[in-house]
């Protein structure tokens, strides 16, 4: 049993599926087009509202079987757990840096505007260290593709 949200559909197997179509096939390397929707996208007010509702997106996925074709559509599968942890690498954890460099900083320095600058400034070799580690991270977040049943 699977429930819609948003155009993503959530698993009793813990994972979320979203349709897209294939839009083009090179070598094992499949790019699949799909509409990314907004989290608002069911509110009542969006009519009114001035933020895009959705915007087409490419993912490119690796995959050797061989069974898929250019226009064909197809669902997307990502783990809900790599999207906690996406969540956690990119949102819950540099909130924490931020946080505990702040209060070192501003319990050593008392210069509230320095201790700002110098948490925020703990956010370069974080983000930096991501980027060296793109092709790693690439890898571990990467989405599945099934064919529609």
């Amino acid at each position: 049993m699977s429930s819609k949200k948003n155009g993503w559909y959530m698993q009793k197997s813990k994972s979320i599926e979203h349709l897209g179509s294939v839009q083009s096939i090179m070598g094992n390397i499949i790019k699949v087009s799909f509409l990314q929707e907004s989290a608002c996208s069911s509110c009542h007010v969006k009519s009114v509202c001035s933020v895009p509702d959705g915007k087409d997106q490419e993912v490119e996925i690796i995959n050797d079987s061989g069974n898929f074709s250019v226009g064909e559509q197809v669902n997307l599968v990502l783990e809900e757990s790599l999207g906690m942890r996406a969540l956690f690498l990119s949102y819950i954890l540099p909130f924490i840096i931020v946080v505990f460099v702040l209060a070192i900083a501003s319990s050593v320095l008392k210069n509230d505007l320095q201790s700002g600058l110098i948490a925020l400034s703990c956010l370069v070799p974080y983000y930096f260290i991501l980027f060296l580690n793109r092709d790693k991270l690439k890898n571990t977040f990467s989405f599945k593709i099934k064919k529609l049943a």
